[in-house]
């Protein structure tokens, strides 16, 4: 049996719609991309946590910190513009009463250190935006850490710890994804609270450096973080079909990640699998799940509750 977005509700860790929409001169409303708060809206209720984004070797004018404000101002005027549609929160309280309003829950993150200059000071402003994650890198090394991609033997510097404990301090999760192996471990190892994958998927299921080994998944799991379900084509693997896409939600549930595997989607960062062109055919996989034997409670955790859990 199909479902209809307006039966099911959806909570995303990660997109790259903001700095897609702002480069492109789209709007937050409705866009040409995979994401827009129109398609949001037809979900039963929806959150959606917007990233902050600039690929490395761009230098706008006034660098990544200036880049970085200037994201975060066209975040807010776009919220304000479509004020009933959406709506910024900050905890559970303000999600749940954006979504009996009617709206979609709007949070923030900041993908890549370097966007606050990797200075710790920083994550005060970032905290007063209501950012609710900070990757440590994105793909490539700063002065926090290696990544995955680059620098991928290197771990968390003495400003990468110090930038970990003052994000912990204010309330800001730092995101493991694309973060470097002995980064992770590192972040692990210092024990300041649940660990985030925003948009990270099962590296034994697809060998790709950006997902989380067995052990990594474990971490996150018994931190009492989450890992949210990335649908690039090039991190399900294989032919990046449904069938694909699910070996990835059974091997994370194989290891206990009932309460841990939640939905990473990187719309509009990414070339989508399953041959989707944006969030409206999201249903789809909530049906090839339950044509897999999850029941309801296990698809509401995955597409709504383990990321209420974290970031509310």
């Amino acid at each position: 049996m199909k479902v209809s977005a307006g039966e099911i509700p959806y909570f995303d860790g990660h997109c790259d719609t903001v700095s897609r929409c702002a480069r492109q001169g789209w709007t937050l409303d409705r866009s040409e991309g995979q994401l827009d708060l129109e398609r949001l809206g037809r979900f039963q209720k929806a959150a959606q946590v917007f990233a902050i984004f600039a690929p490395a070797g761009w230098f706008p004018e006034g660098g990544l910190w200036d880049e970085c404000r200037r994201q975060h101002e066209w975040f807010v005027s776009e919220l304000e513009k479509n004020a009933g549609r959406a709506v910024p929160c900050r905890t559970g309280a303000d999600i749940e009463a954006a979504n009996a309003a009617g709206k979609t829950a709007a949070l923030l993150s900041v993908e890549g250190g370097e966007l606050l200059d990797c200075e710790p000071e920083k994550l005060e402003t970032a905290a007063s935006w209501g950012v609710k994650l900070v990757n440590v890198t994105w793909n490539y090394e700063n002065a926090l850490a290696g990544s995955n991609k680059e620098g991928p033997e290197k771990g968390l510097t003495d400003r990468g710890r110090a930038f970990a404990r003052e994000a912990a301090r204010l309330g800001i999760a730092m995101d493991v994804s694309h973060l470097s192996d002995p980064g992770f471990w590192d972040l692990a190892e210092m024990g300041l609270g649940p660990l985030v994958a925003s948009h990270s998927n099962a590296r034994a299921v697809c060998g790709h450096a950006r997902n989380l080994t067995d052990d990594m998944f474990r971490a996150v799991r018994d931190s009492g973080g989450v890992a949210g379900f990335n649908l690039c084509a090039d991190f399900i693997g294989g032919a990046a079909g449904l069938k694909d896409a699910a070996r990835h939600i059974d091997h994370f549930l194989a290891l206990g990640g009932e309460k841990t595997v939640a939905l990473g989607g990187d719309w509009d960062g990414c070339q989508l699998g399953c041959g989707w062109t944006g969030v409206q055919d999201l249903p789809v996989l909530w049906d090839a799940l339950a044509a897999r034997g999850y029941g309801r409670p296990l698809l509401e955790d995955i597409f709504w509750g383990n990321w209420l859990r974290v970031l509310g």
